[in-house]
């Protein structure tokens, strides 16, 4: 091979590792909390395509029972009687081993070290908003509908990806399944309502829509009362 033939190879060498670093860029986000959300541990980027499981062991000291399938310890904070690790994905409770969850562009896995009365409570949190309904669960997003009068949430819905439409529309509209944001006025209230991971959501926000258009208006809350 000659050596102009050596260089060509090499460029082509260079150009597709180039190529590979940039389909390799897509990335999650990864939060760590505890007391439902209050106090705040980790917060990082991690790369898509990796398990939840995964990407926390890249930001935190992890210790693990059952195989590596269930968080019992992060940073050394142990999980006692009825204070426990959970987990979400796009603001919804997960359902299965942080180890079978693989991230996909622009999810937020978020766990957080609190007390619970009942395993399955606060199936759906707020903080991971304009989650779920940008990205929905495990690939899978439903349409959805912005229900309001004031004309700014014309933006909202843009961003989201959504139908904009009058409140008299609101039964019609709740069919077939859709995630839907109530936006209303008066004093600033906000709420998220929903059952299983990928079932649709109701938020309920009400004040100035444009606070809707911040990058992660509620972060680490899980909704009004914290």
């Amino acid at each position: 091979m000659t050596r102009r033939a050596l260089a060509l190879a090499a460029l082509a060498v260079a150009l597709a590792g180039c190529g590979s670093t940039k389909s390799g860029s897509a990335s999650a986000t990864l939060w760590v909390t505890r007391d439902r959300g209050a106090v705040v541990l980790h917060s990082a980027r991690v790369p898509a395509g990796e398990s939840v499981m995964q990407a926390l062991d890249r930001v935190a000291s992890v210790k693990t029972r059952f195989g590596g399938r269930y968080v019992h310890s992060i940073d050394g904070l142990t999980e006692q009687g009825r204070r426990s690790w959970f987990y979400y994905v796009n603001g919804y409770l997960a359902d299965r081993s942080a180890a079978d969850y693989r991230l996909r562009r622009g999810d937020v896995a978020w766990w957080d070290l609190r007390a619970w009365h009942n395993p399955v409570q606060d199936p759906v949190v707020l903080g991971a908003f304009p989650q779920p309904f940008l990205s929905g669960y495990d690939g899978k997003r439903r349409p959805t509908v912005v229900l309001s009068t004031d004309p700014r949430a014309r933006l909202v819905a843009k961003r989201l990806h959504a139908t904009l439409v009058g409140r008299a529309a609101f039964p019609r509209e709740m069919s077939g399944g859709a995630n839907v944001l109530l936006i209303g006025g008066g004093p600033t209230r906000i709420g998220m309502a929903g059952s299983s991971p990928g079932s649709p959501v109701r938020m309920t926000f009400a004040g100035d829509p444009r606070v809707l258009l911040r990058p992660r208006p509620f972060r680490f809350h899980y909704g009004d009362g914290g």
